[in-house]
Parts: structure tokens; sequence; C-alpha cells
């Protein structure tokens, strides 16, 4: 038998999901990208193990179900970033930086449960700034708080009203074309 036949192709769908845990093990953030939990009770059964293998632990890196997953803890939140058994986890430790990092400059350094959940709009849109589909559109922090406008003296997105945020998105896009 061909060794290479046994490899899966090369696909860009290199995330499975992406969630946030409490550190309780609850929810705040989920996004999955394909069939792999097609139900809100199996993605729940699913993260409650995840969690329960990874919250003790000081490794980065876990295999749970023929999945690879890449995490990380800040205060008082769990960050996980989940991929195929065969995905690269140099790739998945990318999208986990990047989202941590952006965070990180969005929420003024404080990655933690309560001004996350304060800024859960600006928290979406960072995550999806960095995966679309679970394909990987950005690895660099720099480019998604620069595409987002968040600015440590700005207005929080929250704050600002729905002009200014259209008239921000107006001018990004006039960017992009003169480019």
């Amino acid at each position: 038998m061909d060794p290479m036949a046994v490899l899966p192709e090369p696909s860009l769908y290199t995330v499975k999901a992406v969630f946030i845990l409490d550190n309780d093990g609850h929810r705040l953030l989920a996004k999955y990208y394909d069939d792999s939990f097609p139900s809100t009770k199996e993605q729940t059964a699913f993260e409650k193990k995840v969690f329960n293998k990874t919250h003790k632990t000081d490794s980065d890196i876990a295999f749970l179900e023929g999945m690879t997953i890449v995490y990380k803890n800040s205060i008082d939140i769990f960050l996980y970033v989940v991929g195929s058994a065969q995905e690269n986890e140099l790739m998945l430790m990318a999208v986990l930086g990047c989202l941590f990092d952006s965070l990180s400059h969005m929420l003024r350094k404080s990655v933690e449960k309560r001004s996350l959940l304060e800024n859960m709009d600006g928290t979406f849109l960072v995550l999806d700034e960095i995966v679309d589909g679970g394909v990987i559109l950005e690895s660099d922090s720099q480019q998604v708080v620069q595409k987002l406008n968040f600015r440590v003296d700005d207005n929080p997105l929250s704050e600002q009203s729905v002009a200014q945020v259209l008239q921000s998105a107006k001018e990004q896009i006039r960017w992009s074309i003169l480019k």
C-alpha cells in the first residue's frame, strides 16, 4: 500500500472549533466550524471533557477524541482552539496567540471573564477576523487590531454610535480599494 494514500488531502479548513470557558468549565463563547459536534448538547459535552482534561495541567496541547486542542488560560478563563488529529499544532497555536493578543489589546490587557462578557460583541468580531468557516484568515494580532480599529484610547465598539461604526467601515473600504 502506498504510504501517501493514507495521508489526508491538505485543506484550508484548519480550525474545527474555538471556545472560551470560565474557571468552572462553563461556556462563555463557542464557534464550531464543522459537523463534528452537530448539537449544542454534544458541543457542551465535548467542552466539559476538554476542560476536565486541561484545567489542571501546565501544558498547552491536548489530544482528545481524535482532535488536537491547543489552549491557554488567563486569570479566570480558558481559551481553546480545536483542529483535527492531523493538524499542525503550530498553526493552531498561531490562531490561539492571535486571539489572545487581539483580545488583550481590545480589553486593555485585562483578558478576564468580566471584561470579556462586557465586550462580547468585540470578542466575536475579533474571532471572525481571525477564523472564518474554519479557514484561518489572519494570525497577526496587529493586523486584526488595525482592521477592527481598536485603540487603547478609543471608545470601545459598544460605546460608538452606529454612524461612527459605518463611517469607519466606509473609510476602511475606501482605503482598501485605493491601495
